[in-house]
């Protein structure tokens, strides 16, 4: 009986302990519950490796465009000085010049022939100041030609070439025999012409594109009338005839002096053939 009474104790012991450890584990994991509901929605985005950026566009990458612009109006005018006037002031506004300029008068049309190079960002507003004066426009045609990637293989090309020769150069400042002198010398030669040859072709494309050329044809038609072609008097054109007729006859007898070798030929030839028939002639 003593012995039973310590494992009642025990169990009674035991049963108790149970509830308050189900509590202690409820409690935590409510704890857990409530912590995975406190974290915040964003968390997982703030702990990820943000995603990389999306690298701006470049606010020159328009501008950084070579674009070559060039074109050909003609226009018909009633009034061709005063339109020329017009076209010498717009101009003049927009900071061109003509390269060429000519006149042309025939019987059927008055017309201005010209060559003009504006700088590319004034192109458009030429135009425009051009459509907007009076006239009938006849023709019109204008390009453009992007020629970026020619600018950047020449930019690059150029680059490389540089580079180059400034290796050679610090080859040359090595080089101690006459041989190999000489032999570096003609490499840094051809580069320069080649450097230089490049550059010429980037100051060309260069022009081209700051400077636009516009080929503008202004003419004034005219009413065409018959002109009959002026004759001389019967009498004059009897003496002309009678004078190139003379002229002509001495110029005849010039040419039959001056070939006397071949009618001594010609003649020595016929009496030859005159006697060779003769004697054939005999013998037969």
């Amino acid at each position: 009986m003593k012995r039973i009474i310590p494992l009642i104790l025990i169990a009674i012991l035991i049963s108790s302990c149970r509830p308050a450890q189900s509590d202690d584990n409820s409690f935590m994991l409510a704890n857990v519950e409530m912590d995975d509901e406190r974290v915040p929605a964003t968390r997982q985005v703030m702990n990820s490796p943000l995603p990389t950026a999306t690298p701006p566009m470049e606010k020159n990458t328009i501008k950084a465009k070579k674009i070559i612009k060039d074109g050909r109006i003609a226009i018909e005018v009633q009034e061709l000085e005063k339109t020329k006037s017009s076209i010498d002031s717009l101009i003049s506004e927009h900071e061109g010049y003509y390269a060429n300029e000519k006149l042309n008068n025939s019987n059927w049309e008055t017309a201005y022939i010209l060559k003009i190079r504006i700088p590319s960002v004034h192109f458009e507003q030429l135009i425009a100041g051009i459509e907007k004066g009076s006239g009938e426009i006849k023709f019109k045609e204008i390009n453009a030609r992007d020629v970026t990637d020619q600018f950047i293989d020449l930019e690059t090309r150029l680059a490389n070439k540089k580079n180059y020769l400034k290796k050679y150069n610090d080859l040359l400042k090595q080089a101690k025999t006459v041989k190999d002198i000489l032999e570096i010398q003609e490499n840094v030669r051809g580069i320069e012409e080649e450097i230089e040859s490049t550059t010429g072709r980037l100051k060309y494309l260069g022009d081209l594109v700051a400077y636009s050329t516009l080929d503008l044809e202004i003419s004034k038609p005219k009413d065409y009338k018959y002109q009959p072609q002026k004759r001389d008097k019967l009498s004059k054109r009897l003496i002309h005839s009678l004078k190139k007729g003379w002229f002509g006859f001495v110029d005849f007898l010039v040419l039959m002096v001056n070939i006397w070798p071949f009618w001594i030929l010609a003649i020595l030839v016929f009496y030859s053939l005159k006697k060779y028939r003769k004697s054939k002639k005999d013998n037969g």
